[in-house]
């Protein structure tokens, strides 16, 4: 018998011991599927389950119920719904369910993404939004993404002298890596022995905490599961090189007294008691907790987003052709760019909210819970259910967005809809007491960018490719990068 015979034999005997001791309630839940025993709907959420959320929702409803193993689980798909969770009942939807390995990472839950809806957490979200995330701070920041963005538009400098073709989710994710380092940790990677160390660690923990675990949805058995499929010591093993990093980190600045203006510094003002928390005394794994958050939040929203970007814009010559024009109007000559610029670009930022929304780089936000018994929409949401918010769907409702897989920048012309959580139309960065908080970081990265790539370079597909041939499939986990590489060549122009 093979392994995979043995592993369902023991998760069907390991649930009917469960369901045997589980009385059922009559409750007017949301519609859905029909279920397998044990599994429930697992099987029908294939590789993508965004994409498979939004075409069962079409069958049955914008509200729906779903079964994930010993997990119920509701899935909100529309503006009207996801308002409901993410404002209306915000309060009583905004805690989060166990997360197994999101725990382990995440040292027991002492950051600010996966831990419950807590005094403590209110406390760190504070922290985050007065101290961490401000305008001011955002902007203190400034020199250290032109420095890095100059770097950059170097390497492709060079590159366009061999006419040689950049891999731009490669070099974008080094971007954006280096400038996290320097902002988070107070650190510049480049030619050091912890670069590769570094690359390795953020790798490590988007597979793992982008995998299938086992143990999050059948509680008896499900770790063993996860033991035979090799995700219990992955997570230990990237949890260990993610811990010396940190380690290394912060001895690095507690020997440098010079390092006071980034992210590890006031952590470490937190943990001495220098700098207030409530009524909480931050410890170590309360830092490197928040850490983890800084790590896999502000390397992907930027790099990510400027490859899809890239990759729209190359796929549509009229966009490409349009934004340039406006970017070589506003900028002409100025050599000093900056992110401010992308106030005076109209056009760019349409084009940045499309994709955005065609692409959002989460298409289901991280499941909340809710923390009490709700009535949603005219259906029982039972206390402990999970809530899943299917951006993906809303961003391609079709009573919103007219052809919603179509790349359309100008259909944020005139209908003033922003991305930074009022609007339920368009959601890449959630809404509510869990909306993402480094928004403004990881967005100036990507202005500052965008004018550059755009003003100082044109751009062309390698020899022998056309636009058709420009792969727009994605992959999944706990973001959506693009699947299959982005390979330009940069040419040079008057204003290189």
């Amino acid at each position: 018998m093979s392994m995979l015979y043995i592993i369902v034999a023991i998760v069907v005997f390991a649930s009917i011991l469960v369901a045997s001791n589980t009385r059922k309630t009559k409750r007017n839940l949301p519609p859905g599927p029909p279920r397998l025993p044990i599994i429930g709907n697992l099987h029908q959420l294939g590789s993508k389950p965004h994409r498979s959320m939004l075409k069962l929702s079409e069958e049955y409803g914008s509200l729906m119920s779903l079964r994930f193993g010993n997990v119920s689980t509701v899935v909100a798909s529309s503006p009207e719904t996801v308002k409901d969770v993410l404002k209306t009942f915000d309060a009583d939807c905004c805690s989060r369910p166990y997360l197994t390995y999101a725990a382990r990472l995440s040292y027991n839950l002492n950051d600010l993404a996966f831990s419950p809806y807590s005094q403590y957490w209110r406390e760190v979200r504070k922290m985050t939004v007065v101290e961490l995330y401000t305008a001011k701070r955002v902007k203190s920041f400034g020199h250290i993404r032109r420095e890095e963005v100059a770097s950059f538009v170097d390497y492709i400098n060079q590159s366009a002298l061999l006419a040689n073709p950049v891999n731009l989710n490669n070099k974008l994710m080094k971007l954006s890596g280096s400038v996290i380092c320097r902002v988070g940790f107070g650190m510049n990677l480049k030619g050091s022995k912890l670069e590769n160390t570094y690359e390795e660690v953020i790798q490590g923990i988007m597979e793992v905490l982008g995998s299938f675990a086992a143990a999050d949805y059948f509680p008896v058995i499900g770790r063993f599961i996860d033991r035979i499929t090799g995700l219990h010591s992955k997570c230990e093993k990237v949890f260990k090189a993610m811990d010396a990093f940190f380690d290394q980190s912060i001895k690095h600045h507690l020997e440098d007294e010079s390092l006071k203006d980034d992210i590890i510094a006031l952590l470490l003002k937190m943990e001495r008691g220098e700098t207030s928390l409530g009524e909480f005394q931050l410890t170590r794994n309360h830092t490197k907790g928040v850490l983890l958050n800084v790590l896999i939040a502000g390397i992907d929203t930027s790099a990510h987003t400027i490859t899809w970007v890239m990759t729209h814009l190359i796929t549509n010559p009229r966009v490409l052709k349009k934004v340039q024009a406006e970017v070589r109007e506003v900028i002409k000559n100025k050599d000093d760019i900056t992110e401010e610029d992308i106030e005076r670009l109209g056009y760019l930022k349409m084009v940045i909210k499309e994709t955005l929304r065609i692409n959002p780089l989460v298409p289901i936000l991280i499941p909340r819970e809710a923390s009490k018994d709700l009535k949603i929409g005219g259906y029982d949401i039972p206390k402990k259910t999970w809530i899943h918010v299917n951006v993906w769907a809303v961003h391609r409702n079709p009573n919103v967005w007219k052809d919603p897989e179509v790349f359309i920048p100008e259909r944020f012309m005139d209908n003033g809809i922003n991305y930074k959580g009022l609007d339920f139309e368009l959601l890449p960065f959630g809404s509510g007491r869990r909306m993402c908080p480094g928004i403004g970081m990881g967005m100036a990265l990507v202005h500052l960018t965008l004018i550059n790539l755009l003003y100082r370079f044109d751009w062309k597909l390698p020899d022998g490719m056309d636009t058709k041939d420009v792969d727009l499939e994605e992959s999944y986990g706990l973001v959506c990068p693009k699947k299959v590489p982005l390979q330009l060549i940069p040419i040079l122009t008057q204003w290189t």
